[in-house]
């Protein structure tokens, strides 16, 4: 019986390990030493955000490594039980007295004297249970019961984060959430009135939500919209994005780093500069050059996880990867959206860079599980029984 439950667990004869994915580990390593080389220099002396970071790199690469070699079939044997546990914590963070509260967000629950913030294994936790249950409705995908159900799952810990209030991750899951349903299957007869209806929809959200009368985003998150389209009538909400855009411009194209190691980096008076904004710390240390190899590294990361899709061996795993794919992608680009102030201040970490612990252990999680499909691989499998993406 043990030797039976070890083999579901650890299924080794189907894993192509001759090919395992080091260059992965190697993408996110570089991006935390980028990350760790700013958190030290932007931390006050009395914090020990660059020791922690040290500490989360080292245990998460290990968290990934044990992970990739976890069948993430009998991962997913257990959606049902991953899903209610999710919605249990996000129902504990939100409203019970163990929920702790920063910035006016209550986010966090705090388990053994650390923080952790749930909605980041929220993440990983939706991309295997939708994977599976898109695999199993995978015949029904177009059927109306099908759709509502789908949506229904999805919004119940959406709406559990958004009044937490957490808007940026709540549009990055929904966002997955929708790329994830493509790729499940959902027929262009429905995607094309949905955005013939959404889009204007969308438009007339967002004018709606910056009205007095609104009812929709707390105040706070209302004038958050409005410092970014009228900065200079919301001066403190909109301070971390105005200094932002002027330390990015500060970097020029090389950076102040390169040409002065002992140079001051102004960034450092950016609220939450080590985690949602750190994007600004790079741009200023290493300039336009730095700023681009960081979102390089990041869509080669983006690409191996298409890649990985691509060649998964069944139809679940290519949805796991696509939708860390798809995660991944929208999360840089509400990161750098924010910073730039392309998008209104909702913060939202920078994938593998930003210091924060529970961010990180959600995408070593994220690594882990991608790993492993990318172990069970076409090659592995008779030509007969490939599949045809």
């Amino acid at each position: 019986m043990f030797k039976t439950l070890f083999k579901s667990i650890f299924n080794f004869e189907e894993y192509d390990l001759k090919h395992y994915q080091v260059s992965l580990l190697a993408v996110i390593s570089i991006l935390g030493v980028i990350g760790m080389v700013l958190i030290r220099r932007l931390q006050d002396a009395n914090e020990r955000q660059f020791e922690k970071q040290i500490i989360g790199y080292a245990v998460g690469l290990i968290v990934a490594v044990v992970v990739s070699l976890i069948d993430y079939h009998f991962v997913a044997k257990f959606f049902i039980p991953l899903y209610i546990i999710n919605l249990a914590l996000l129902v504990i963070t939100k409203f019970t007295p163990l929920g702790k509260s920063h910035y006016l967000a209550q986010r966090w629950i705090l388990i053994g004297g650390i923080e952790v913030q749930p909605s980041e294994l929220t993440r990983i936790i939706m991309i295997i249970f939708l994977a599976k249950f898109f695999d199993i409705v995978r015949r029904q995908i177009n059927k109306a019961s099908i759709i509502l159900l789908a949506l229904i799952l999805m919004v119940l810990p959406i709406s559990l984060i958004f009044i937490q209030p957490d808007l940026s991750v709540s549009i990055v899951l929904l966002a997955t959430f929708l790329c994830m349903f493509y790729m499940a299957g959902l027929s262009y007869k429905i995607i094309l009135p949905t955005l013939a209806i959404g889009i204007p929809s969308f438009i007339a959200f967002f004018w709606y939500v910056q009205q007095d009368y609104q009812v929709i985003l707390t105040p706070y998150q209302r004038d958050r919209i409005l410092a970014m389209l009228h900065p200079e009538m919301f001066p403190q909400l909109a301070y971390q994005q105005v200094n932002a855009a002027k330390c990015i411009r500060a970097g020029g194209v090389s950076g102040k780093l390169l040409a002065d190691a002992d140079a001051t980096l102004k960034s450092a008076k950016v609220p939450v500069i080590e985690s949602d904004f750190i994007f600004t710390a790079i741009a200023e240390a290493f300039g336009f050059v730095g700023s681009m190899i960081v979102i390089v590294l990041l869509m080669i990361f983006i690409y191996k996880a298409l890649k990985i899709a691509r060649m998964a061996k069944d139809f679940m795993g290519m949805l796991i990867a696509s939708g860390i794919a798809s995660l991944t992608m929208f999360q840089l680009f509400v990161n750098i959206g924010v910073v730039t102030s392309l998008l209104p201040n909702t913060g939202i970490p920078l994938p593998f860079v930003s210091s924060g612990l529970s961010a990180l252990l959600g995408n070593m999680l994220m690594v882990g599980v991608l790993l492993n499909v990318s172990l069970q691989n076409k090659r592995m499998l008779p030509q007969r029984e490939t599949l045809s993406l």
